[in-house]
């Protein structure tokens, strides 16, 4: 149902949750399980998100996916490893509860509705090697789904970023996307490449469409999936514009709607999971440090996430989280033209571990281990740029890379790369010295630094800044290339450059919350009736980035603690009943 439908002035309902990802969802399905009524209400046009666009991977320790998968994990190893990695930002109360309910939480939608995982374990923690850490078995994701399964709401999931697919064919994570990367090499993966083309080619002529939905957009659809199964009312262009309040107990909200605005009454709770504010321009001056004049950061979230749910909340009394050292997920991204004249944004997920790439400053210096997570990426960018200059690299291959990999939008051989070159976004030159003036490079120090990487290839081993060297690094590497999966030579021309900047896969600071969800207000006391999850809910992980999915992970696990404690609260108290 979208805001244009004839609705009533006033509208009754147990829970009203505003934003439909992945924390939204999962609040809106666990309540509705436990057989509350339920109205979500997504300000965009599009059902799913952030998560819709995401690589749809959760990191969630001791869940039932992945000991069926042989893994062997404690509580304790975990708590350690984020007590490690939040530091002085660690927060025991909603850890805690995030550690006793992750489980429950999948098992709960893995079980008993349309949303099924798979295990991912040998995805690595970013920090393995930290206190705690793990090599793999802490992150999951959702089986792929047929976009047939929705009818006629297919029309309404947010469809996928356009630059992270292939003529509209949506590339799972894992083994499917080492087959792509071999496909001219292995007569094995040529031939999955060519069944899953044509499937791709037959959906396309019968549904205009591509149906195989993976990654981010297969959980999201599964969400919706449930959701719809389970009676939720899914409001589309329905933005909150207020929330409603009696005797210091939230009562509802106003939703926006073109026939007028609707007033949504709660008997036992709103919940805020709008995205956070990755699009909210006045707080990211106040928030990202690189983006003081609003030109330095390029964010892939939806245009409808600015940040409204930090503001109902506010409005109620809340506080927010405003003291973490990172106020989102850094990403480098690269921004692609597009045939309108805008562009897009492509993340650099994977490619900057394959063997054969460096990541240079204007200067032509490296500053990072490639191969380290996109956060980590990010945050030594910021250390090694000049100061009030925006925070720029560039990505550095050659032909034989470019040929097999492919190189942020620019896809592997086959495909033609001469569209890249012309519309700008890939720098190339004959030689080393060609390319550097050609992307503004210092010519003298880029020569010295591929000097330098050979020698070390041609070693073993990444001297000066370790690419290769964690579990994490290797994972995404390539294990045709030995002793070390991430280094290759850069050697033969032409030699080809991809510029990346800054963005951001949600944001961090959100909403102080307690381990029920419950928002807090500025004495740290809940606002009955308030609750948070995904984005809008302050990360546990205090503003760093311990491994895949840990947005997704807790915004799920939240989204299902806050539906368990509205399920047994006393319809229009501050006060919760046992269930």
């Amino acid at each position: 149902m979208t805001a244009s439908t004839a609705l009533p002035k006033t509208v009754d309902c147990d829970v009203l949750v505003v934003g439909s990802g992945a924390g939204g969802l999962a609040a809106a399905v666990a309540s509705a399980a436990r057989g509350l009524k339920v109205i979500v209400a997504e300000k965009a046009p599009y059902v799913g998100g952030t998560t819709a666009l995401s690589g749809g991977f959760l990191w969630v320790p001791n869940n039932p996916v992945s000991r069926r998968d042989g893994i062997e994990d404690t509580v304790d190893a975990v708590r350690t490893y984020l007590r490690g990695e939040a530091g002085n930002h660690f927060n025991a109360e909603t850890v805690e509860a995030f550690l006793q309910a992750g489980p429950e939480a999948i098992d709960f939608f893995d079980t008993k509705t349309a949303v099924k995982f798979e295990p991912a374990s040998a995805f690595s923690d970013y920090h393995p090697t930290a206190p705690g850490g793990r090599d793999g078995g802490r992150s999951i994701k959702a089986m792929n789904f047929r976009g047939e399964e929705l009818g006629a709401e297919l029309k309404r999931l947010r469809p996928p970023l356009p630059e992270l697919t292939f003529v509209g064919l949506m590339i799972g994570s894992g083994p499917e996307l080492k087959h792509f990367f071999n496909a001219t090499r292995s007569l094995e993966s040529a031939a999955y490449v060519a069944r899953r083309l044509a499937s791709h080619a037959k959906d396309l002529a019968f549904n205009g469409r591509g149906m195989l939905l993976t990654n981010g957009n297969a959980l999201a659809a599964r969400l919706f999936r449930a959701a719809l199964d389970l009676g939720v009312e899914v409001w589309t262009d329905a933005p909150a514009v207020r929330l409603t309040t009696r005797d210091g107990v939230v009562t509802g909200a106003v939703v926006g709607a073109r026939g007028g605005d609707v007033t949504v009454n709660t008997a036992r709770g709103v919940v805020l999971a709008a995205g956070g504010f990755p699009q909210d321009m006045a707080r990211r001056r106040a928030m990202f440090p690189h983006d003081r004049d609003n030109s330095g950061h390029h964010s892939p979230a939806p245009a409808a996430n600015t940040g409204d749910g930090l503001r109902l909340g506010e409005e109620a009394g809340a506080a927010v989280e405003t003291g973490y050292p990172n106020a989102a997920a850094w990403v480098p991204v690269s921004r692609v033209p597009r045939r309108d004249g805008t562009f897009g944004v492509f993340p650099h997920f994977i490619d900057r571990a394959k063997p054969g790439l460096i990541a240079v400053l204007p200067n032509g210096r490296r500053f990072v281990n490639e191969a380290n997570s996109y956060h980590d990426f990010c945050q030594a960018l910021f250390a090694a740029g000049e100061p009030e200059k925006p925070a720029r690299a560039f990505l550095v291959v050659d032909r034989p890379f470019l040929k097999r990999f492919g190189l942020g939008f620019v896809k592997p051989y086959p495909v033609p790369v001469g569209p890249q070159i012309r519309s700008g976004y890939l720098k190339t030159g004959k030689t080393l010295d060609d390319l550097a003036r050609n992307a503004g490079i210092d010519a003298k120090a880029l020569a010295e630094t591929v000097a330098a990487w050979n020698r070390d290839v041609a070693a073993g081993e990444d001297r000066a800044f370790g690419k290769g060297s964690t579990a994490y690094n290797r994972f995404n590497g390539d294990p045709e290339f030995q002793p070390n999966p991430c280094l290759a030579p850069i050697t033969d021309g032409p030699f080809y450059a991809v510029e990346v900047v800054v963005g951001d896969l949600g944001t961090f600071a959100g909403l102080k919350s307690d381990g029920e969800a419950r928002v807090l207000d500025a004495a740290g006391k809940p606002i009955p009736g308030l609750y948070a999850a995904g984005n809008d809910m302050a990360s546990i992980m205090g503003g760093n980035y311990p491994g895949g999915g840990i947005t997704l992970g807790p915004a799920l696990t939240f989204g299902y603690i806050a539906a368990r404690h509205m399920a047994g609260r006393k319809a229009g108290t501050g006060d919760a009943a046992a269930e």
